[in-house]
């Protein structure tokens, strides 16, 4: 779809304005959500396109954050192609940043966030105990994967972690519009995940909003939910 640009012109498909950009700011700001880590029994590198997200799980082990790495992910909307599971990729990634085989379990069959949850609790049941938990996912998915995990896997003690990227960092690292389109769908999902019960509700700031709404208007919309 085209976008109307900042001067009422459209925007070509993958172009990113001033204004949609502002936006994705306003956006990516709401949506990054860490904080103060503790040790914990297990990081749960989550899944996607950004091996990054891998690399960083790899530094935390290091600094004996958890003694354990799970890798999670089958193949999702982004990573529909690749010849190897996000799992897989993701363990490579994994041992090539020094982490080793005995302190990696991978799950191979989550195909989004909510799985990405109920897959390793499965994986994990009878073989850890589970209290406490890292979850590390791209820095515009970590909000979003703690009201999930909250939801899916209650009572174990949740943090979020992400790669140290600003909002220009990744947008020079990937593909800027389809970023925003995937952050445009995860922050719908905030609203309606939580209806449908698949998340703990987690309020949306009216001025978050109006930027999600004025970014769909401008035909950041590839994955909202119809």
């Amino acid at each position: 779809m085209r976008a109307a640009g900042d001067n009422g012109a459209v925007e070509s498909h993958g172009a990113v304005g001033a204004r949609a950009r502002a936006l994705a700011r306003v956006v990516w700001d709401h949506l990054v959500l860490t904080g103060p880590l503790s040790k914990a029994d297990a990081i749960l590198a989550l899944g996607c396109h950004d091996t990054r997200v891998a690399a960083h799980a790899a530094r935390l082990w290091h600094a004996r954050w958890a003694p354990v790495v799970v890798v999670t992910g089958g193949r999702g909307k982004i990573t529909s192609a690749w010849t190897e599971t996000e799992a897989q990729v993701f363990a490579r990634v994994a041992r090539e940043n020094g982490v080793p085989d005995g302190a990696l379990l991978l799950e191979e069959t989550a195909t989004n966030t909510g799985e990405n949850i109920t897959a390793t609790r499965r994986l994990l049941d009878g073989r850890l105990d589970l209290r406490s938990g890292i979850l590390v996912a791209k820095p515009y998915m970590t909000r979003r994967a703690l009201a999930t995990a909250r939801k899916q896997w209650p009572g174990v003690a949740w943090t979020a972690a992400c790669p140290d990227l600003g909002y220009e960092t990744y947008a020079d690292g990937d593909d800027e519009r389809r970023f925003i389109e995937l952050m445009v769908g995860d922050l719908q999902r905030m609203e309606v995940y939580a209806e449908r019960g698949y998340q703990v509700p987690m309020p949306v700031p009216a001025a978050v909003w109006a930027a999600y709404e004025e970014l769909v208007e401008m035909g950041y919309d590839r994955h909202v939910i119809r």
